[in-house]
Order: C-alpha cells, then sequence, then structure tokens
C-alpha cells in the first residue's frame, strides 16, 4: 500500500518540519519505504512552501504523482493550488482558522482544524504545524503517535525550552484527530 501526501502553506508556517517529522518518524521506525520531496517559494518565510511525502510498503518508483491521498493545507492560496490533485476518497487536512473558501467536493472527506486558534490559545503561533501533525496522526493513525513524539523530541532536543509547548501542541492535536476520526465513523455507521 501507498500513502502519498501534500502538506502546504507559507514559509515560515513549519511546513517543511512536519514533513521531515512524518518521514523520518515513519523511516526510523517502521520497515516502510519513504520519501520526502520539498519545494520553496521565492521567499522562504511568507513565500509558499509544500512538500510532498509517500509512505509505501513496496519500493517507490518516483516521490512525485499527480494525485495524493491526502492533502494538508495551512493557508487558502495552498489549499486551492493543491485540492484539486487529491485522490477521490482522499482526506483534505485545513487550518480552518483561515480557510473560508472551500471547494464542494462529495468525493472527499474534509477534516477542518482550527490550527492557527489553537496555537494562540497556547500562546506561539509557531506551534500549528506541530498541532496540524497531531491532528493528521490521530486521524489518519498512520504511524504511532509515541514515535512521532519521540522524532519531534529529538530533532528538538537542543532547544529543551520548546520541548513542554511542542508536547502541548502535538497533545491537543492529537485529540482533535482522533475526536474527528471517531465524527465521521459514527457518520457513517
Amino acid at each position: 500500500m501507498e500513502t502519498n501526501i501534500c502538506i502546504a502553506g507559507f514559509g515560515g508556517q513549519g511546513v517543511m518540519s512536519f514533513g521531515k517529522f512524518l518521514a523520518i518518524a515513519t523511516c526510523d521506525s517502521t520497515d516502510k519505504k519513504v520519501t520526502f520531496f520539498p519545494s520553496y517559494g521565492a521567499e522562504q518565510r511568507g513565500g509558499t512552501a509544500n512538500c510532498f511525502v509517500v509512505i509505501s510498503d513496496e519500493e517507490i518508483g518516483a516521490p512525485l504523482g499527480d494525485s495524493m491521498d491526502a492533502l494538508v493545507a495551512l493557508n487558502e492560496p495552498s489549499y486551492h493550488k493543491f485540492e484539486k490533485i487529491v485522490k477521490p476518497r482522499g482526506t483534505i487536512f485545513i487550518n480552518s482558522s483561515i480557510i473560508k473558501d472551500i471547494e464542494n467536493r462529495e468525493d472527499i472527506t474534509l477534516i477542518g482544524a482550527p490550527v492557527t486558534e489553537m496555537a494562540l490559545a497556547l500562546g506561539n503561533l509557531k506551534v500549528l504545524n506541530v498541532i496540524m501533525l497531531g491532528v493528521y496522526i490521530g486521524y489518519t493513525r498512520v504511524i504511532d503517535p509515541v514515535i512521532i513524539w519521540q522524532t519531534i523530541e529529538h530533532k528538538l532536543a537542543k532547544k529543551p525550552k520548546l520541548l513542554p509547548l511542542n508536547k502541548k501542541a502535538f497533545e491537543e492535536g492529537l485529540k482533535f484527530g482522533m475526536k474527528s476520526r471517531e465524527e465521521i465513523k459514527n457518520e457513517i455507521v
């Protein structure tokens, strides 16, 4: 089985960190094959940024496909740029704090998480990517959350003061993602 994920937003929103955390955790803790393919806009902070992560049981022929199983959009321009490449029955995760103009696609699952508001409530906008990573992991269960947290913890080891806030952010996102999964499961039943 192969899962193709696009993570997109403005530079400075932690798009690349989200993708790296997911790719490194999966690569280091499973026997799955993983690719990480970053793409930056003209400027890093404030410009566009996106990355693609492919997780597969088999060898990965190409790091990019023309269709994605999931899109994580942290801003509206990224949502509009990439929502068309999400496969039918795919999932789109949006930062519902700032993405308001949504296409009416009945063939996908849309998970809206107010990660900007959640990050502000925690006191630091810079953790919105970690919150959204928690949402994604809590909803998809693509990898054990403990493993993702260990990867984040390892990557932030040189900045130990950031760990408690990032831990709280990840946990809040996980709760939101798990709750969303249950709500959608209940709608289907």
